[in-house]
């Protein structure tokens, strides 16, 4: 039976996720739909626009993502100081973007005075809000139900676009957080839909790999701040470049299906993290068939199940890459 979601998630052991959605029956509803003979990749760019847009609005950074045909991957990142930072006007205001909210709570957005038997109720909608804003839940049901609205008006019918739940996985360490976003936007490289990272549409490499030419980081992502994380808020801690490079020479690797160098630049990366290529090959390539739930270090995984009052067993076999490394 599927675990409640709070069960998964512990901000306390690890802020970074790891999402995945899937359309019903497993159909190509975003792409090349071989049942029906339609194309439907205009609504992977919904699906683009969706995401980027809600992380404008939640406390929660989109690290790394890829829209696929027939499924969506994301990196998330929750940014609990940063919900915990807004005022009580501010927490409305987000909220407001995606629902009306009530009416005391409009009344508050309009500077109007509230009652002093309403206050109570204001400030319970308000702390309410504050954490949704910062919950992985929240935010893929504001992705997930918009598209399926948008798709069901299109095809002119009723019922379920995406299965029912939407799958998640602590990234315990920032072996298992690189890993996965590589994992991730190396998916179009993969499945043969693109040749190289700057082609993979909708994908958060294409939009790195853009704004790199400019000298920049794009806006809408988690950035990387290299070892500046002292003198940043938050932020990936490797350097853009080598990251970048480290994706590009694995790209290579997996489309031309054959053995290839990757470069002392880009192995440094692997070498803080203590990963050999042949297993990162092994990692990039398997992820999903490797890790079935948290991935991280045994010390990790031990310090998650401790927040989540679980037995490490349960998931140690399946979700640590040391035995990898």
């Amino acid at each position: 039976m599927p675990r409640p979601r709070r069960c998964l998630i512990s901000i306390e052991a690890t802020p970074y996720y790891h999402c995945c959605s899937r359309v019903v029956r497993r159909a190509y509803l975003c792409g090349d739909d071989h049942y029906t003979g339609k194309n439907y990749d205009h609504r992977r760019g919904w699906v683009e626009f969706q995401l980027l847009k809600l992380a404008d609005i939640f406390a929660i950074d989109v690290a790394a993502f890829a829209v696929m045909s027939n499924h969506l991957h994301v990196v998330l990142y929750i940014d609990v100081n940063k919900a915990n930072a807004w005022s009580d006007r501010e927490v409305i205001e987000q909220w407001h973007r995606l629902f009306n909210g009530t009416q005391i709570t409009q009344q508050f957005a309009e500077g109007e005075v509230i009652e002093a038997h309403q206050v109570t109720q204001l400030k319970h909608q308000i702390a309410t809000y504050r954490s949704r804003l910062s919950d992985i839940s929240w935010f893929m049901r504001c992705l997930n139900e918009p598209i399926a609205r948008q798709a069901n008006i299109e095809d002119n019918c009723t019922g379920h676009f995406w299965e029912g739940r939407f799958k998640s996985q602590a990234l315990l360490d920032e072996a298992a957080v690189l890993a996965c976003m590589a994992y991730v936007e190396l998916n179009p490289i993969r499945a043969n839909m693109a040749s190289t990272p700057e082609n993979s549409e909708h994908t958060s490499l294409k939009l790195r790999i853009e704004a790199a030419l400019t000298g920049k980081q794009p806006k809408q992502l988690l950035p990387f701040i290299g070892n500046e994380k002292k003198h940043q808020p938050k932020g990936i801690t490797f350097e853009l470049k080598s990251y970048l490079e480290l994706v590009d020479e694995t790209g290579r690797i997996i489309r031309d299906d054959k053995r290839g160098a990757i470069s002392s630049n880009a192995e440094q990366i692997l070498n803080r993290l203590n990963i050999p290529v042949e297993n990162w090959l092994k990692i990039i390539t398997e992820f999903g068939a490797l890790f079935h739930g948290p991935v991280g270090t045994l010390q990790e995984l031990s310090r998650y199940c401790e927040h989540l009052d679980k037995r490490r067993r349960h998931f140690s076999k399946c979700c640590q890459y040391m035995p990898l490394g």
